[in-house]
């Protein structure tokens, strides 16, 4: 069954300690379970140029709450954190065996915990042989650091490929960004390093049985927030075309326009993980409300065939 997934990328950075704990408090109570982090977050914000400050956070949030950890899922990623600060993303420390173990390794003394439930690439890394990121992904799963192996950002025809090399647990899981407005084909996104849904992305995760999870699910504010407009690759008129859709279905639904897009999401075939990033207990609330909300099939049809 998909799951929201409560997006912890500004924790311990542009979320200080105390909102940050409130978040996760205000997500468990709501039946929250899945926690999305990186070891690379967030060194562009943060003045070192490093990462690791996210991840701190919830290690503190979860020593002060006995027991939490039994109701939580941690997923943390490998492969973007920088090497060098000044250079950022030009110097991401990648995906050779040597790194993923100890990143893994320098992941769980900040979270305080004994393994974690994802462990993904963050990034695809090509100098190194994929037979070799496979491997040492694999050797964390079966060693039990790891209960399950995603891949970010890789493209399908990649991670087919690292199925398709492992000897031992593979990855089953993958996030790439996804939401219900789709930018141009072929239009660059504002982040180089996104990694973009398509159709067949889609059928392939149908059909070979991966979980898909989409981050930017709700744009960064765009469906709700008129100080967040959307990026320039949005900028044609299928995006008119779905918005107007949209508008219709939450105004008969008496939902948020981000509500829906979160329940086309986890209803849809295949269904999605989205990762959302409230900022406030209100705006989690909103966003977890999403869960209870149904689409007839004739509404899915209205916002399928948008274009």
């Amino acid at each position: 069954m998909t799951e929201i997934v409560l997006g912890a990328m500004r924790f311990g950075t542009r979320i200080g300690e105390a909102e940050s704990f409130a978040l996760l408090d205000r997500f468990v109570e709501l039946g929250g379970r899945w926690i999305d982090t990186a070891d690379n977050y967030s060194f562009w914000l943060h003045p070192s140029g490093r990462g690791g400050q996210s991840e701190q956070v919830i290690g503190r949030w979860l020593a002060q709450r006995p027991g939490v950890r039994d109701h939580v899922l941690i997923s943390t990623k490998v492969g973007a954190e920088p090497t060098d600060p000044a250079r950022g993303l030009d110097a991401m420390e990648g995906l050779s065996a040597p790194v993923i173990r100890s990143a893994l390794t320098g992941s769980l003394r900040r979270l305080g915990t004994g393994h974690v439930d994802m462990y993904w690439a963050h990034v695809e890394d090509r100098s190194v042989p994929l037979a070799e990121t496979v491997g040492a992904f694999g050797e964390l799963a079966a060693e039990g650091l790891t209960a399950r192996l995603g891949a970010s950002n890789t493209p399908a025809w990649r991670v087919e490929q690292a199925r398709a090399l492992a000897t031992g647990p593979a990855w089953t899981a993958l996030q790439l960004r996804h939401s219900y407005l789709q930018p141009r084909p072929g239009a660059p996104l504002e982040s180089w390093a996104h990694r973009q849904v398509f159709p067949e992305t889609l059928d392939y995760a149908r059909t070979c049985d991966l979980d898909l999870w989409a981050y930017s699910a709700l744009l960064n504010g765009g469906y709700g927030r008129a100080d967040r407009p959307l990026e320039e690759a949005y900028d044609h008129p299928g995006t008119d075309r779905r918005l107007a859709a949209l508008t219709e279905v939450s105004r008969e639904l008496g939902a948020t326009r981000n509500q829906v897009v979160l329940a086309w999401l986890l209803a849809g075939d295949p269904p999605v993980f989205p990762l959302v990033g409230a900022s406030t207990p209100p705006r989690l609330d909103e966003v977890m409300a999403a869960r209870d909300l149904k689409l007839t099939p004739d509404l899915r049809r209205r916002l399928d065939e948008a274009h």
